[in-house]
């Protein structure tokens, strides 16, 4: 009887799942093997918010395979070496794994196909798995990648996408593979309280959830920041418990300007996926060089603390840091207000930026951070590489009432209205009761440095 492993990385799930499909087809025996590499950790994956809901993805991925007859084989190493080891103890003819955009994915892939073909082993990679599309399946006549977001998405969509799989029935591991015992949520210190829970149990009630009650609405809604009124998918999508094709297919299913609204925006993970496999460099390099000299020294790196404490003396800015901490996730649209911010209005090295947000976000993963921050810093893929967004303006519109800002920032919860975006226009012993900090720029100078920098005044 043919023997196969797969290897779980960001798919942990069993529903629409090609390379497990692959494995089993033909009823042979399957190991399923997610490796603990400590080589993510010192690549900085490994923060303790994903590290949790790591450990939940885990734990539900076990239970799914036991219902089915089967269980989760869990070793700890290098993901090569154990990989290689376990094929050898179940007598594996072939692994099965899913393809990935990161330089450090490919690497990865490289060195074990190199080790499984030493020992008369072969490996499968299966594209479109973490990606509706996979990321060099459409490309311009001149480039191998797309570097403006619009003409990608019209052939993105013209590409379509593949059948939906079924979750297997039944699933045999053979009994002389050994496992690590699997990690527990409890057991991870610096985990955001307000943290979400992870699995592809939960993830598929938020996504029935979302697609019955909250889709409709997302084309006019989505930027509302106090309305929180998007799918809050995103940590489900980057740990794979959800399939990105299945998400296509079910919100198109449910039709309406709304589900289309949020099917774009999968087309822009794969967007990001695909400019970082065809440029590996643009996750720690800018993609178009600005030239910058950003901004350093005693003062630009108390700048940038009042960023990460959400200490700024914009309140949404401080709205969004302050939520980041407490969930591990962040609105998208206090993304772009927290990003624009930093990295023009403080003229702050946008890596820096990127880090703090790796650090704590649950679905923060190479290809959509490093991207989206390097959008907002013009250094990106932006057309507009020298919009700045003002926090001021922006908070007005997007949270008129203040609600977000009150919801976040516990010294303005008395702040009536929209008052709460300018504190700074409040009476001064007002002001000063609320204990709120000051600008640490004005918005005026923040602008007039950046334009200098940029070589625009």
């Amino acid at each position: 009887m043919q023997t196969s492993v797969v290897v779980f990385t960001c798919d942990l799930r069993l529903s629409d799942h090609p390379p497990l499909r692959a494995a089993l087809h033909g009823g042979g025996r399957v190991v399923p093997l997610f490796v603990r590499d400590p080589a993510v950790d010192r690549a900085g994956f490994a923060a303790p918010n994903r590290l949790a809901f790591l450990a939940d993805c885990l734990r539900d991925l076990d239970a799914r395979l036991r219902e089915r007859g089967g269980r989760l084989v869990l070793r700890e190493g290098d993901t090569v070496t154990e990989v290689c080891r376990v094929a050898a103890e179940a007598d594996a003819d072939e692994v099965h794994m899913a393809g990935d955009a990161s330089g450090f994915a490919h690497g990865r892939e490289r060195r074990l196909r190199r080790a499984l073909e030493a020992d008369g082993r072969r490996l499968y990679v299966h594209e479109t798995v973490s990606t509706a599309v996979a990321p060099g399946a459409v490309t311009p006549a001149s480039s191998d990648h797309f570097a403006v977001f619009t003409p990608y998405y019209r052939c993105w969509s013209a590409q379509g996408t593949r059948d939906v799989l079924d979750a297997p029935r039944a699933i045999t591991v053979p009994e002389e593979v050994g496992s690590a015992p699997l990690p527990e949520r409890a057991g991870v210190r610096g985990v955001s309280p307000g943290l979400c829970s992870g699995g592809e149990t939960e993830g598929r009630r938020l996504l029935t959830a979302w697609l019955r009650a909250g889709v409709d609405a997302y084309e006019e809604r989505h930027d509302d920041l106090a309305g929180d009124a998007t799918s809050r998918l995103s940590p489900h999508l980057h740990f794979g418990t959800l399939s990105p094709v299945e998400v296509v297919h079910r919100a198109r299913r449910a039709g309406g300007a709304g589900a289309e609204a949020f099917v774009r925006q999968v087309a822009w993970r794969d967007f990001n996926r695909q400019v970082l496999a065809a440029r590996p460099d643009a996750a720690a390099q800018d993609y178009r060089t600005q030239r910058d000299r950003w901004r350093r020294g005693k003062e630009a790196e108390a700048d940038t603390e009042a960023w990460r404490e959400g200490r700024t003396g914009y309140p949404v800015v401080d709205a969004a840091m302050r939520q980041l901490r407490h969930e591990g996730w962040m609105h998208n649209r206090a993304r772009l207000l927290a990003a624009s911010f930093l990295s023009k209005t403080l003229y702050v090295d946008w890596r820096v930026g990127a880090r703090h947000f790796l650090d704590l976000l649950v679905d923060g993963d190479v290809a959509n951070n490093q991207l989206n921050w390097q959008w907002m810093a013009g250094t990106g893929t932006d057309t507009r590489p020298y919009r700045v967004l003002n926090p001021v303006t922006q908070g007005k519109r997007y949270d008129p009432d203040g609600t977000y800002v009150r919801r976040w920032v516990a010294e303005l919860a008395d702040v009536a209205g929209a008052a709460a975006h300018e504190p700074w226009k409040l009476p001064a012993p007002v002001r000063s009761a609320t204990g709120y900090p000051e600008p640490v720029v004005s918005l005026a100078e923040g602008l007039d440095r950046f334009k200098q920098a940029r070589g625009r005044l």
